[in-house]
């Protein structure tokens, strides 16, 4: 199934572009004038020079690169992060470098991928009582490890 993502680039910038058939994500590119440094424990707002129009209904979520984060430690830091359907601004990617050494971002590397996905807007009503469940309130590390 095919959904069409309205985009605007600024000039020089590639689309994002699936790798494989089967790919979910599409890999979106750093847009920069000079290379950003990334010191270990640091973030930063990487731009893309991409604008999107995502019809009513979608969301895209931006993920890290599963190569990046194994072979350099580097991970969006809001993962999943999500550009809403009425945003139309730039789209920024917030990396985080987990890794031992600096990581240096150039213009066009490849550094994270996008998901279009369907939302589901829901109705939030006050109640006094939820109902019963096997589970409860159990959180965190309730149903084991």
């Amino acid at each position: 199934m095919e959904t069409v993502i309205r985009c605007v680039a600024k000039d020089g910038v590639a689309l994002p572009e699936y790798q494989t058939p089967g790919s979910a994500g599409a890999d979106i590119c750093a847009f920069l004038d000079a290379s950003i440094v990334i010191p270990s424990g640091s973030r930063a707002l990487i731009p893309t020079g991409l604008f999107v129009e995502i019809p009513i209904g979608y969301e895209i979520q931006v993920r890290p690169r599963s190569g990046l984060a194994l072979k350099k430690g580097i991970t969006v830091l809001n993962t999943p992060g999500t550009i809403d359907s009425d945003y139309r601004g730039e789209i920024g990617i917030v990396l985080f470098n987990t890794g031992s050494e600096d990581f240096v971002v150039e213009n066009g590397d490849r550094i994270a991928q996008l998901v279009v996905a369907p939302v589901v807007q829901a109705l939030f009503k006050s109640h006094t009582l939820l109902s019963q469940s096997d589970r409860g309130a159990g959180g965190y590390g309730s149903t084991g490890l």
